[in-house]
């Protein structure tokens, strides 16, 4: 019952509890089902920074941003007041980029960060750029580095490159992120140029807060799949990730400003799908979505509506989606599913097979089981390693559906979000596109005039441009006469022709002023098509650098064939003499493991040497001081035995023998398969011509830390100082670490000494490369090591051939992969019988029964080569060569 007191009370609470009332009933209205949770999200913290702006500017989707010119709040700071950033405007504006913010950007040759002050959690950073020419600076000298906090967003980025890859130098680049800011810390965003002369620019930069767990695992959960693996897979708050695909399946482009108060893009999938033709595309645009198992704002509910299906009867293909991703990271791949078909009611009406990577992801899909129901959105998450081979920068990821096994024969997929995860070190960062091939620009010819005034014009310019071009001419001839007399009076021969900035013995005629230089046998580039080949000497094309000069990746025969272009710089440490040996010396040599020349360009002031490009660089930089992972011990063995079989070519299978005398890991190239080539030519001398001469004498000349010792002294070149600069290479290749290093340990400052010293003590095992521990058969190290050792002995005349070097390698290689596969001599083995000498050798190794066996011992343990026809290129012209390694049977 009740009272007066309980009704005076509640007339008195009524009137304050009715607004209350009412804001909860309008909070109702605007929620979905999912506890609670609205269909909008309201970032706490929104900065849109408009780079290089000085005022606020209002883009196409209404939101404003703040420029930072001048700004209190989010002016940058900068490294170097020197070169302290500016802000810039591109020289030309594509009609179809948006003017905010891509209109104005902040631009320095130095670092520059910005500090933001945010709350703490999980945040949006997204970064715009548009990679056009600012004044004075060229868009290929963009180069730079980006970093927040702790995380490499990007590294040595080509905005340009990128741009262009993605097909067209107008396009505007958005990259997204996603970090988690602890309390008490700021977010700052650093800029930094990678190179000289490269600087860094953003035109736009973005912080919103997102959802709590948006991305990122729940303490309270155990984790996702995790393909291959057999742990789950966890988003932990100490990593971060980047955006790399975000698609509406089947569905149209959802527009930042129709996201769910997040402002991300959601593009179509066309692009992606590797089959159109069967394709079903199911939308459902008035069914009415619950949102029970995920929050409302996880995707546009536009998102939700439509699909792709394989539709009934179609077990023949699956539906598969491609997309390219950097190698070297892990992906976090989400799918998004909702079954709004009438046909599709209850649970195992739809059951279907999910392939990520060419893996296994679910065996039997049920969207209604996992969903609850019709129309209840759900998502599923997988983790995936994406590791490609050595030196592959992109791979591809597919993502597939396919029939059941069983009677279902249909599958549907509403949207795909596709994330790198930053590695353990922090790094988001890939590798840049290859630069497109470079097309010169077409050079109309001018309409001839016809009004006579015009006529006149050009005569007078035609009779002017004559005279001044005998003028110049004459002094030409003059200057050349006076040259030509000054070599003679130097004491030159009649031999000797001047072309360009150096000379080059003739062959044909002293008459003539043709070079000896063999065109007939390589290449001769002019000066436009090198220039043509890589976008006029553009910096972003370089791939290495050194003593003579830049090394440029080009494209020739229309882009066809990628090449290595050489470019020796004026006052290199290789001149004239070397470029003419290199091209000399290359031009008449061919073997598999010789680098190609391709051919050369010697005009004006240029002295360039164009070669066969290898893709996986020098030996070099995959042993130290390098991000490229090791290499197995099993490659670098095969990639040892490869360059002794190019050194042995040159000592012992030309015409005449031949020195290189500059053997070192940065002159050993590996190409795609990862086979090695013996390179750079530029300092080899012709061996002894006769036999009664053992030596040449010469000056000294090779790089330190690779020089024979006793060649150095002696001032006496043979084929064993190249043997003894190999022997530093072997060391390089087990130990992983520099011929010599100033900052070690007296005893361990030379390589060479440091390998002597540890194999007289036994100690070998204890200075290899850490990354080959335990993966180095005993008995194939005791072997490696002694090739190794012998061929730094002081002595050159007990050094071993490179051809006993070859056969040493490969013995060792043997006794690795006999290690590997654990084989035995229980019916392994056969027993070959020549000259009344017995040797053991592997059945599955003797298959030709026109080879000729060769046998011969060495360090105790018989060798037995099987012989047959070759080429001088070390190719098989006929029948097959076997190596056979077998022990004494008797």
């Amino acid at each position: 019952m009740w009272n007066g007191s309980r009704i005076r009370l509640w007339t008195t609470l009524l009137p304050c509890l009715a607004p209350l009332y009412l804001a909860f009933s309008l909070y109702h209205l605007t929620c979905t089902v999912a506890g609670g949770m609205p269909s909008t999200y309201t970032p706490v913290d929104i900065i849109l920074l408009n780079c290089g702006s000085s005022r606020n500017s209002t883009s196409s989707d209404g939101r404003t941003w703040m420029g930072d010119v001048d700004s209190n709040k989010f002016s940058p700071v900068e490294q170097s007041q020197n070169q302290a950033s500016i802000p810039v405007s591109p020289v030309q504006q594509s009609s179809s980029t948006e003017e905010v913010p891509y209109a104005n950007a902040r631009l320095s040759l130095s670092a520059f960060t910005y500090m933001f002050p945010v709350t703490a959690g999980q945040k949006f950073i997204r970064l715009y750029f548009y990679p056009a020419s600012y004044h004075n600076f060229d868009r290929f000298n963009a180069l730079f580095s980006v970093k927040a906090g702790r995380f490499t967003l990007l590294s040595n980025f080509s905005a340009s490159l990128t741009a262009d890859a993605d097909g067209g130098s107008g396009d505007t680049i958005l990259r997204e992120y996603c970090v988690n800011i602890e309390e008490d810390r700021r977010l700052n965003l650093t800029f930094t140029p990678s190179v000289a002369n490269s600087y860094a620019f953003i035109n736009g930069i973005e912080i919103l807060s997102m959802p709590l767990n948006l991305y990122y695992t729940p303490s309270d959960d155990k984790g996702f799949s995790f393909l291959g693996r057999p742990s789950l897979y966890r988003i932990e708050n100490s990593t971060a990730l980047e955006m790399v695909y975000r698609l509406n399946v089947g569905g149209p482009h959802i527009s930042p400003t129709k996201d769910t108060g997040m402002f991300r893009v959601w593009n179509q999938d066309d692009n992606y799908l590797k089959i159109f033709e069967q394709l079903v595309l199911p939308a459902n645009n008035t069914i009415e979505l619950k949102f029970t198992k995920v929050p409302a704002y996880t995707a546009p509910e536009d998102v939700y509506r439509t699909a792709r299906s394989m539709g009934t009867n179609n077990k023949s293909f699956n539906l598969t989606w491609e997309f390219p991703v950097d190698s070297g990271f892990d992906y976090l791949v989400r799918l998004h599913f909702c079954e709004f078909q009438s046909e599709i009611t209850q649970e195992q009406d739809r059951v279907f097979l999910i392939f990520i990577a060419n893996q296994t992801a679910e065996k039997a899909a049920d969207v209604m089981v996992w969903s609850g129901g019709k129309g209840f959105p759900v998502y599923r998450e997988y983790a995936v390693s994406m590791i490609g081979k050595e030196g592959e920068k992109k791979m591809n990821l597919p993502v597939a559906l396919g029939a059941s096994p069983q009677d279902y024969n249909d599958a549907i997929l509403n949207g795909v979000e596709i994330f790198k995860v930053s590695t353990y070190n922090g790094n988001l960062a890939g590798s840049n596109p290859d630069p497109l091939p470079f097309t010169p620009p077409i050079v109309e010819t001018p309409t001839p005039r016809t009004k006579s005034k015009n006529n006149r014009t050009t005569i007078f310019a035609v009779v002017g441009g004559g005279v001044s071009g005998f003028v110049v001419l004459s002094i030409l001839g003059f200057l050349i006469f006076r040259q030509r007399k000054r070599v003679k009076d130097s004491g030159f021969s009649n031999g000797t022709t001047w072309w360009g900035p150096f000379s080059f013995s003739t062959t044909k005629s002293t008459k003539t002023h043709r070079s000896s230089l063999p065109s007939a046998l390589c290449r001769n580039f002019s000066l436009a098509e090198i220039r043509a080949a890589t976008n006029n000497f553009d910096g972003v094309f370089i791939i290495g650098v050194g003593g003579f000069g830049d090394v440029y990746k080009g494209h020739i025969d229309g882009g066809a064939n990628p090449v290595a272009i050489k470019r020796l710089k004026p006052g290199s440490q290789q001149g004239a003499h070397e470029f003419e040996t290199e091209i000399e010396m290359l031009s008449q040599l061919r073997h598999l493991h010789l680098v190609s020349l391709i051919g050369y360009c010697n005009e004006g002031y240029e002295m360039i040497l164009v070669y066969d490009y290898m893709a996986n660089g020098t030996l070099r930089d995959h042993l130290y001081n390098t991000h490229n992972p090791p290499l197995s011990w099993k490659q670098r063995l095969e990639i040892c035995i490869s360059a002794a079989r190019g050194l042995n070519y040159l000592h012992t299978g030309a015409k005449h023998t031949i020195i290189h005398r500059d053997v070192k890991t940065t002159n050993i190239l590996l190409d795609e398969k990862w086979e090695a080539k013996v390179s750079d030519f530029g300092l080899s001398k012709m061996g002894p011509t006769s036999a009664s001469k053992t030596h040449v004498s010469t000056v000294v000349k090779g790089s330190f830390g690779y020089l024979d010792p006793e060649y150095f002294r002696r001032q006496q070149l043979t084929e064993k100082s190249d043997v003894y600069s190999f022997g530093v290479v072997l060391c390089e290749v087990l130990c992983a670490r520099a011929p010599i290093m100033r900052s070690a340990d007296k005893k361990q400052v030379s390589l060479a000494e440091w390998a002597r010293q540890s194999h007289r003590n036994g100690k070998m095992d204890q200075i290899v490369d850490p990354t080959l521990k335990g993966e180095i058969a005993p008995e194939c190290l005791n072997k490696y090591c002694e090739i190794a050792v012998n061929c730094l002995l002081d002595n050159g005349i007990e050094r071993p051939s490179m051809n006993d070097v070859v056969w040493g390698l490969e013995f060792a290689l043997q006794l690795q992969e006999s290690d590997n596969k654990d084989v035995g001599l229980d019916g392994e083995l056969e027993i070959e019988k020549k000259n009344d000498e017995k040797t053991l050798l592997p059945k599955s190794k003797i298959d030709d029964s026109n080879d000729s066996i060769d046998t011969f011992s060495s360090s105790g343990v018989q060798m037995s080569t099987i012989n047959s026809n070759r080429n001088s290129s070390g190719e098989k012209s006929s029948g097959r060569l076997v190596v056979a390694i077998g022990i004494r049977a008797d």
